[in-house]
């Protein structure tokens, strides 16, 4: 059950929107990243507006060889454009969210990368539309986080 965020301190140019929510939890619309040092490169994507918290990390960490694909609609909903795809680090931050089930090991979702648009801070999970990556991938070494 997901409630109402308690207040907490952000700074207002740091918060991420992403016009649709996240899948299955639509009215989480904006979001900030929080980092932790000792979790590097871990980083809590927090929402506002909800009780809710993911934890991601950014996809060339997990692959340096990642192929982003971003689809058209998606695009234009970051305010990018359609007609190549944008460069992580460059244009967009590319997050995969990461799993980690009480039996098993963690895994991340290189499926549907969480992309924000690093100008203007909108973002979307964008789900690919190939099988190209797992939702599933496992982590690499011992899959601790």
């Amino acid at each position: 059950m997901h409630g109402r965020m308690p207040e907490q301190r952000y700074d207002q140019s740091a918060v991420l929107t992403f016009p649709l929510g996240l899948p299955g939890f639509e009215g989480a619309t904006r979001f900030v990243l929080r980092e932790h040092a000792e979790y590097a490169p871990v980083v809590s994507l927090q929402s506002i507006d909800l009780d809710l918290s993911f934890l991601a990390v950014p996809v060339g960490a997990l692959d340096a060889d990642y192929a982003l694909a971003v689809n058209a609609e998606d695009l234009r909903r970051l305010g990018l454009p359609t007609e190549r795809q944008p460069e992580p680090g460059l244009d967009v931050l590319c997050l995969a969210l990461l799993c980690a089930p009480k039996s098993g090991p963690a895994t991340a979702n290189l499926l549907a990368p969480v992309v924000v648009n690093l100008k203007t801070h909108l973002a979307v999970q964008a789900v690919r539309s190939d099988t190209r990556y797992s939702h599933q991938q496992p982590l690499p070494g011992d899959g601790a986080c």
